[in-house]
């Protein structure tokens, strides 16, 4: 049987995912990624999501260089970058992160700086958003993982005074 502790963090991490599926911000992908870790590799999803948060918050500051320096503006560059971000983001199930990239994209192929600029600054939000919640879920997985390794000793059912 589970411990108390380990059946409550359990909890709250099922309720936490399903905010993030409840607001969009991630998708069914994100389950399949899960159905890929297990004992052998029980760290799966936190590396391939910690993979994917190191390479977007390179993309991401090479999109701010291109759109804040005029001479550097290079509206074919800004789709390559986040035609990367689009693919990387739906391979984890990053759907809000995905849907906003695509809209950038379009945005993009029109030469709208000004409109760039405010997708680039949704985006980042919505990056952050997404990092703050899956690190959130991560450290209850991780606080999951220690309340199953304790076991408590059996409380007699009659306590004595």
């Amino acid at each position: 049987m589970l411990g108390l502790n380990e059946e409550l963090l359990r909890a709250d991490m099922n309720r936490l995912l399903n905010l993030l599926f409840h607001q969009g911000v991630l998708d069914e992908q994100f389950l399949q990624l899960q159905q890929l870790q297990d004992e052998s590799s029980p760290d799966f999803v936190s590396e391939v999501v910690n993979i994917y948060f190191h390479e977007t918050e390179k993309l991401l500051r090479n999109l701010r260089e291109l759109l804040v320096d005029i001479e550097l503006l290079d509206y074919k560059k800004i789709g390559i970058h986040l035609n990367q971000l689009v693919g990387s983001s739906s391979s984890i199930g990053a759907k809000r992160v995905r849907n906003v990239c695509v809209a950038f994209r379009a945005i993009s192929q029109q030469n709208n700086r000004p409109g760039c600029l405010r997708a680039l600054e949704i985006l980042e939000h919505e990056y952050c958003y997404l990092k703050s919640k899956l690190h959130e879920l991560f450290q209850i997985e991780q606080h999951r993982i220690l309340a199953s390794a304790v076991r408590y000793p059996m409380q007699p059912n009659n306590p004595t005074t």
